[in-house]
């Protein structure tokens, strides 16, 4: 039966990452195995990988056949690519410096991606953080107002029980402040 690269877990419960492993087809998920040749924590955001390029192309030319999730993460990390232009260079259809240089312009390209999807999270992560705050702050005011409006009644409660006459911001006439502004004018001559 020929090698099969796939994916060997660790860690705990809810918690797992995997191994990257080269291993019999016929040997259990995480029984014994050949070669180790990264490992994939898909815990983080983005997942982490980490993979021995050489050592999974070379794999790959022996005619190791990855499992379905480890085929996407090795094209996810460009050695899927990388062999395909091995092939190419193989054939005589390009020169290895050609390869090389179109290998390099896809990694760059991939990099750019990762980064601007790590940068829009990020962002998004931010509004989110405001958005809550400023609705923490909507609360905030509506709850003080209510306490307040409550320290008013319970003010005006006791001043009735007292027997002293209340006027409340609303009721107070709108000539007292306009008969304050003349006298401080005649202060400040």
């Amino acid at each position: 039966m020929p090698a099969r690269i796939r994916l060997q877990r660790r860690g705990k419960k809810g918690q797992a990452y995997y191994h990257i492993v080269i291993a019999d087809g016929r040997a259990p998920r995480d029984g014994k195995f050949i070669e180790s040749i990264g490992t994939y924590n898909p815990l983080t955001i983005p997942a982490e990988i980490r993979i021995d390029f050489e050592k999974a192309i070379s794999w790959i030319r022996k005619g190791a056949t990855p499992s379905d999730t480890v085929k996407a993460i090795l094209a996810y990390k460009g050695v899927l690519y990388k062999n395909h232009l091995m092939k190419g260079v193989a054939k005589g259809a390009i020169t290895e410096e050609q390869a090389e240089a179109k290998f390099q312009a896809w990694l760059q390209e991939k990099e750019a991606k990762v980064q601007n999807k790590k940068n829009k999270q990020l962002l998004s992560k931010k509004e989110e953080a405001k958005k809550r705050f400023e609705a923490e702050v909507k609360v905030n005011l509506a709850i003080s107002e209510a306490i307040a409006k409550k320290k008013a009644k319970l003010l005006e409660k006791e001043h009735e029980a007292a027997g002293i006459e209340v006027v409340s911001n609303e009721e107070a006439p709108a000539e007292a402040p306009a008969e304050e502004a003349p006298e401080t004018e005649e202060k400040a001559e």
